[in-house]
């Protein structure tokens, strides 16, 4: 199910139900186009995620943690201006489109009550976030997206233009006393097959997305009670149970545990909840492209060009392999020089490598005899000295593959606040230029690397997971105890893991494997090898890539990778 206008609906019911009345403490702007709007309600803070991103728009309390940029921005600073300290007076919605209007009541300058509206406007990629003030003839204050009259003739959304709502759909809205069944009726009569009436129902009833719709079919074709049918299925959106359906390929997330073939539903208690578990990971993989885009490409460019690098290099190696049969020919024309007279283009002379048999071989006539044994020595010698280089350049080469593809791993499984780290060692390692004269001036100064993720399991032991190269390197090389135990995935990339006990059981072991195994390229395998070893049995090779270590004396365990595992050792935050 989208985010339709019915969804909208039961999220507005399920916020005033919570934050109505409630204070306005903090004011955040996390990620591009998403909002947090922390309100302080009923003893609780309920931080509210108000989203215009193209692909998740949406408004939702959410309880994801989120890291704030070091600057806010200027939208941010208008908003925190006009709505900090305000109460959120109450949470509507325009007819039942995909407009969710948050009322707040606040302040001017000489301290007088006033209204003001955050308008969020669900619409893909034309979703907006718009302040408004609506005792100043309903004049735009500023929006997250600003739209000139070149890009919308109907209405602009600029600082002091007056807010138009978008153009009304003639649909009907369900929730509407002036809805006319015998027209619901007659469709349900007409179209017997539920796609085909899932698609005139779009057209006239308002707020229904495309599940949504199926949904309403599939119910409005129960039994010939087409009222109590429709009154029922959108009473789901008054009294909703969160459920998230799920098959092997896909997932989707309702009001009502609705029956799906092949899916299995899971319930919440929120709709926040439902919303959190639906959109972690895919939210989190578009944020992490939309903010480290730049490092995505260029691990990619590096990637294809040294793959394209490891072809030419593999084709020159075969070339020298016929060094050998240089050298045997400058040999057999050094012996028989007296044969070979000045201008012959070829000979052919015994071989004595091969039992005598002749060997034709050809020559240049415009030198000597004795020039052209030196030829083949020559092509000999340069043949054997690009064995040696070809050789360590295919080592550079492979291991320029691996730390890429590395990186890549890294940030697929990155949040986005781990991608400044992954920023920082491309330009030390000299993949990222510094684009301005005061990133030039500071960067040889060292940049603050981020904390790896600390987890404990039931006794209180700590254990420390890093996220991306630099994390793994202070983590094993510099803070780790040469005591403590060191997990990594065997011969996969992944993360470092820290057992913060010089003598860990076995049930901790397993629990360390399972994090190295869930932060690694395995992660959706069904069994993984984890190597675990003292701290003192790993080191760093001179001049090795970051992240790069070699170690002994190892032992091995096998463990099955789970997301339920980890999201639960989340939540055990007892410190020893």
């Amino acid at each position: 199910m989208s985010f339709d206008g019915s969804f909208t609906h039961a999220m507005v019911k399920e916020l005033n139900a919570l934050v109505s009345g409630g204070r306005v403490s903090r004011i955040n702007q996390p990620y591009d186009n998403e909002m947090i709007i922390t309100v302080r309600s009923n003893h609780e803070n309920y931080p509210i995620l108000v989203s215009a991103n193209p692909n998740y728009a949406r408004v939702q309390i959410s309880r994801i943690p989120y890291v704030n940029p070091h600057t806010p921005t200027n939208f941010t600073m208008t908003l925190r201006k006009h709505l900090s300290g305000s109460v959120l007076k109450k949470v509507s919605q325009i007819d039942n489109d995909r407009v969710m209007v948050l009322h707040f009541t606040t302040r001017n300058e000489i301290g007088d009550l006033k209204e003001m509206m955050l308008v969020v406007e669900i619409m893909a990629r034309h979703s907006n976030i718009i302040l408004v003030d609506t005792q100043d003839d309903m004049r735009i204050v500023d929006a997250i997206k600003r739209i000139g009259s070149d890009k919308n003739r109907y209405r602009t959304i600029l600082p002091g233009d007056t807010y138009i709502t978008p153009p009304k759909q003639d649909m009907v809205n369900p929730f509407s006393s002036e809805l006319n069944m015998d027209k619901i009726n007659s469709l349900v009569k007409e179209f017997p097959n539920q796609e085909v009436l899932a698609a005139e129902l779009r057209h006239r009833i308002q707020g229904l997305g495309k599940d949504t719709s199926l949904f309403l079919a599939q119910t409005l074709h129960k039994d010939d009670s087409t009222k109590n049918n429709f009154k029922d299925f959108f009473s789901y959106f008054d009294n909703p149970v969160p459920s998230l359906l799920e098959n092997k390929s896909s997932s989707l997330f309702t009001v009502h545990p609705f029956d799906k073939e092949d899916y299995e539903s899971q319930r919440f208690d929120t709709l926040g909840e439902l919303l959190d578990t639906y959109y972690e990971t895919k939210a989190r993989k578009d944020r992490v492209r939309e903010q480290g885009g730049t490092l995505i490409k260029v691990a990619k460019n590096e990637l294809k060009k040294n793959k394209k690098k490891l072809k030419k290099l593999n084709k020159t190696l075969e070339n020298t392999k016929h060094a050998d049969e240089y050298r045997i020919k400058g040999e057999i024309l050094t012996t028989y020089l007296y044969k070979i007279e000045k201008g012959m283009k070829s000979i052919e002379l015994p071989n004595f490598y091969d039992n005598g048999n002749p060997i034709k071989i050809s020559l240049s006539n415009q030198i000597s005899p004795s020039e052209n044994a030196q030829k083949y020595f020559k092509r000999y010698q340069k043949a054997k000295n690009a064995v040696i280089y070809v050789n360590e350049q295919l080592k550079n080469t492979h291991a320029e593959i691996d730390y890429f593809e590395n990186i890549l791993s890294q940030i697929e499984m990155a949040e986005p606040s781990d991608l400044d780290d992954i920023k920082t060692e491309f330009k030390n390692e000299g993949y990222l230029k510094h684009h301005n004269k005061r990133s030039n001036s500071n960067k040889n100064k060292r940049s603050k690397i981020s904390k790896p993720e600390a987890f404990y399991t039931d006794d209180g032991v700590k254990i420390l997971v890093g996220k991306n190269n630099l994390q793994n390197d202070k983590l094993t090389m510099r803070d780790a105890d040469k005591r403590d135990t060191w997990l990594h995935t065997q011969k996969i990339h992944g993360s470092h893991v820290i057992i913060k006990d010089f003598d860990p059981d076995d049930k901790t072991i397993e629990t360390a494997a399972m994090l190295a195994a869930y932060f690694s390229k395995a992660r959706d395998s069904a069994t993984v090898p984890v190597d675990y070893v003292k701290v003192k049995h790993v080191r760093k090779p001179n001049g090795a890539k970051p992240g790069l270590v070699i170690y002994d004396s190892q032992r091995t365990k096998f463990v099955t990778p789970s997301k339920e595992f980890v999201d639960n050792l989340r939540q055990n935050k007892s410190a020893s």
